[in-house]
């Protein structure tokens, strides 16, 4: 056993909140992040950066806001498309430099230029895809292939393309990891496990779909996808207990963004599909600034470290993860500025939150802070509501869904948010990468 604790993430993609056993589904079974979350601590307010990929996956690796850290967007998944700056360091790369070895198997989409990709940015291994999405089976990248544009094939084994066809990628993820840990090492490590899972296209093996005969058809491939993901979490946690490293190992479970609730059939162009996530209670899905396009499950847990049975309700974000890692391994901060901030004390000696104020921009125009209850949107917008108000203010104590617009009811906290927003926005933080001198 390292001397140092191991730090593993274990990340989905487009997750509703309300899509685990332990977030309140009565219809998808997790045991195992059920477990894990008992294990630890279930966050009930921990909130990615973003509402959509490739800008809440670097603020997860870098500690700072999206737009700080280069990644204000989705990033397209052509071959030669650049991504996060070279001049951003990462989790992976600051651990490795501490002497951590270091992983990614599954999706990266922070950039499919060589300069780019996973291994020029402190993953000594990667295994996975580049870009967006692929099909779970063949591999092909699902935007070109949705599109009628000539397929792109996208699975690598670090710089060299492999070709495993016909194997479900979630469980070709789940196998990596598990390889990986069960080669053991004198050296701590780090492993990024990004499924891409529950991400469209609808795939899953049959095996999965007939845990959920009597599950509506979007719903049983939704629910059978999550499965997939939640039986690779036992394999992965089985594997560490095995090799005995699992009380020395602090696991993080999250997802990028809430669910993608609709959109467009390339295949005819007039054709909205649903998918069968949910964000619960929550207003909002992939792409919104209201909770069910950020507020996700947040699962953190190391035995012997962090006391189990535990419900955290302070608001956290996907760029504390950063800081919480470092300081657990006992590794000290790297030099460029984080927003992230730690949350070990909190989950082991319950201190106060990290955070008075948390900002979200996504374009265009659209930004978002959350005080305490208070939540404001500016240039509100939604797909499936007609007329959104431009500006939204909600106490999510009173109304955790955001359906109540108190902006008029009180002009004050609306005008003091919209300030404190509107000035991060021109902050370093904020500004855009074209927008900066």
């Amino acid at each position: 056993m390292a001397d140092k604790p191991n730090l593993v993430v274990l990340y989905c993609d487009d997750l509703g909140y309300g899509d685990l056993g332990c977030y309140g589904s009565d219809a998808i079974l997790t045991p195992h992040l059920d477990a894990l979350a008992s294990d630890g601590v279930r966050f009930t307010n921990w909130y990615s950066n973003s509402p959509v990929c490739s800008p809440s996956r670097a603020a997860l690796l870098t500690g700072r806001y999206p737009n700080r850290a280069g990644v204000p967007r989705i990033l397209a998944g052509k071959r030669g498309t650049p991504g996060l700056p070279a001049s951003e360091r990462t989790l992976a790369s600051h651990l490795r430099d501490d002497g951590y070895r270091t992983a990614l198997f599954g999706k990266w989409h922070l950039g499919v230029a060589e300069e780019h990709r996973p291994n020029a940015h402190g993953f000594d291994e990667f295994f996975g895809f580049l870009a967006g999405c692929v099909d779970y089976y063949s591999h092909i990248f699902y935007w070109q292939q949705a599109r009628g544009v000539d397929p792109v094939h996208d699975l690598w084994h670090n710089d060299r393309e492999v070709w495993y066809n016909g194997r479900y990628f979630t469980e070709l993820v789940t196998e990596k990891a598990v390889d990986f840990i069960e080669r053991g090492s004198d050296q701590p490590f780090f492993v990024y496990v990004p499924y891409s899972a529950p991400h469209y296209p609808m795939h899953a093996p049959k095996a999965y779909l007939d845990r959920y005969p009597d599950l509506p058809p979007d719903r049983r491939i939704m629910a059978a996808m999550i499965s997939a993901v939640d039986d690779g979490v036992g394999a992965i946690v089985k594997a560490l207990k095995d090799a005995g490293e699992y009380e020395n190992t602090m696991i993080f479970f999250s997802s990028d963004n809430g669910p993608s609730r609709e959109t467009r059939n390339w295949l005819d162009g007039n054709e909205d599909l649903y998918y069968g996530g949910t964000a619960g209670i929550f207003r909002g899905h992939k792409a919104s600034l209201f909770d069910g396009g950020m507020r996700e499950p947040g699962i953190l847990a190391m035995p012997g470290t962090i006391a189990a049975e535990q419900t955290i309700d302070t608001p956290c974000a996907m760029f504390d993860l950063f800081p919480t890692f470092c300081e657990a391994a006992g590794v000290g901060m790297i030099e460029c500025e984080l927003d992230g901030r730690s949350v070990l004390d909190l989950v082991t000696q319950g201190a106060a939150g990290p955070h008075e104020q948390l900002f979200w921009e996504y374009g265009p125009d659209q930004l978002a802070v959350r005080e305490g209850p208070w939540k404001l949107v500016l240039n509100a917008r939604e797909d499936d509501v007609e007329n959104s108000p431009v500006v939204h203010l909600a106490n999510l104590d009173q109304d955790p869904g955001e359906r109540t617009n108190l902006a008029d009811d009180d002009p004050s906290t609306t005008a003091r948010l919209t300030e404190a927003v509107q000035a991060w926005r021109q902050s370093d933080a904020g500004l855009l990468p074209d927008e900066r001198a």
